[in-house]
């Protein structure tokens, strides 16, 4: 059995483990809500930190608070900050709306062990967590405040790196083999050709745009609500704190933050972090585009398209021996999945925004750094073990392009689009070169045909045989 002991708050006594750093609304939090056993993430959490360790600098610019109380907060919040605390953040994520609880989490942990280190230097210092760690803030200002900060670190940490990594992988692949041509495909059906560089450097656009769409959208996120405490007016709190507070938190993480322009809108709405999640839906889409393209490409070894080889990874079946999979694609598929259906949540939770207060701030940072982090991480993995390593299948790859009828369509300008479609349907019905064919069918000379119909030139649009 947990040994515990006895905390008050405003409404009576609670018992709360002994050695535990929160106090009585925690435990209350954690008694009223037994929902899923899953607890805020290390990113809030950090940021929750962060918010308490500039809030107190803030004040003590401000002359609100002792300069040894708030030195006391910030090296408290420091640990809170560095993960040393985070086994004291028990509150499931399905909360209160405005993440009152896990504010109060924070400023209670925090007070307590700001008042262990008073102790362990023999200071007569008493750190309240309302009146000094929660100093002209209000969980309305402080949770969405700590969600985008969050969101702005992990995704500058995270997926940034992991985008820039995967747009790099495919540049560089795409050069690699950009003298091989393939068959095109349009509605799963072959059409013109194209080079493996057109293909794959289409892939890395793809990244790109969604590196830009993403950092475009970190402008709003990175206005901050701290400093309109409870409904956006700023009640309890310095006119200057919002400010402050903006530059402590830009000093502290090395990313540009300012005070929201509106703390009215910053408060209500989740406007900002509901347009990052759906840049990062659209950059999940992108992928899932990607890695089934790669799944179809590396289809077989027999029976699929057969374009390129991926490196084999693991065993692919557990009845069938010497079977592989793409298991590399496929976990970028299914967190592709979650990040739509992450998104799906939020937009929900964005509707919710009722007069002064989103009420549902706390499921909102739990689907956006989860869907931050999987992008990021499954973007790098994606890289790393299957893009850098993918083999072009040359001689499948060539024989398909040879035997494909739809070269014919680079004849139309000279011998007519009927003419031609009569030669393709006749190569592919007797299952022989279209050169050939065409020989017999037309009045072009062979050099002729033969300048018409090749591929790389294809690739390289405009009339190929004029």
């Amino acid at each position: 059995m947990t040994e515990m002991r006895i905390e008050k708050d405003s409404m009576g006594e609670v018992r709360v483990p002994k050695n535990a750093y929160y106090q009585a609304q925690t435990q209350r939090a954690v008694d009223n809500f037994p929902i899923s056993g899953i607890v805020m993430k290390r990113s809030v959490i950090k940021s929750l930190g962060l918010v308490k360790y500039c809030a107190a600098k803030a004040n003590e610019e401000l002359g609100l608070i002792p300069s040894n109380i708030a030195n006391l907060i910030m090296k408290a919040a420091e640990e809170v900050i560095e993960g040393k605390l985070d086994n004291h953040f028990p509150i499931d994520i399905y909360q209160t709306g405005s993440g009152t609880s896990s504010n109060m989490n924070t400023n209670e942990v925090i007070s307590s062990r700001a008042n262990e280190l008073a102790k362990e230097k023999n200071e007569d210092i008493f750190v309240h967590p309302n009146d000094h760690v929660n100093f002209g803030q209000s969980s309305n200002d402080v949770f969405p405040t700590a969600l985008r900060v969050a969101a702005v670190l992990k995704v500058n940490e995270t997926l940034l790196p992991g985008m820039s990594k995967l747009g790099d992988s495919l540049l560089a692949k795409g050069e690699e083999f950009k003298d091989i041509v393939k068959t095109g495909r349009t509605h799963l059906m072959d059409a013109m050709p194209v080079t493996f560089k057109q293909t794959f450097g289409g892939y890395a656009r793809q990244v790109e745009l969604g590196v830009a769409r993403v950092k475009s959208s970190l402008e709003r996120v990175s206005e901050l609500p701290q400093g309109g405490t409870a409904v956006g007016t700023g009640i309890n709190t310095h006119a200057e704190f919002g400010s402050k507070f903006a530059k402590a938190m830009s000093d502290k993480t090395g990313y540009q933050f300012t005070e929201a322009k509106d703390h009215f809108e910053a408060q209500a709405t989740v406007d900002a972090p509901a347009e990052l999640s759906a840049m990062l839906k659209t950059y999940a889409t992108s992928l899932l585009k990607i890695a089934n393209d790669f799944r179809w490409m590396n289809s077989g070894p027999n029976s699929g398209v057969g374009d390129i080889v991926l490196e084999a990874l693991q065993p692919g079946s557990s009845i069938m021996p010497g079977k592989v999979n793409p298991v590399i694609e496929e976990s970028v598929c299914m967190v592709c999945a979650q990040v739509i259906g992450n998104d799906s949540t939020i937009t929900i939770a964005a509707q919710s925004g009722n007069f002064e207060l989103n009420v549902m701030f706390p499921v909102v940072a739990h689907n956006l750094i989860e869907s931050i982090n999987l992008l990021g991480n499954v973007s790098a993995n994606f890289a790393s073990k299957s893009v850098s390593l993918v083999k072009v299948n040359t001689d499948n790859v060539a024989d398909k392009v040879n035997k494909n009828p739809i070269l014919v369509t680079a004849l139309n300008p000279l011998i007519g689009y009927d003419l031609a479609a009569k030669i393709a349907k006749k190569a592919y019905a007797e299952k022989r070169a279209l050169l050939e064919v065409a020989k017999e069918m037309c009045d072009l000379s062979e050099d002729e045909l033969k300048k018409a119909l090749d591929p790389m030139k294809m690739t390289l649009g405009g009339f190929v045989g004029k």
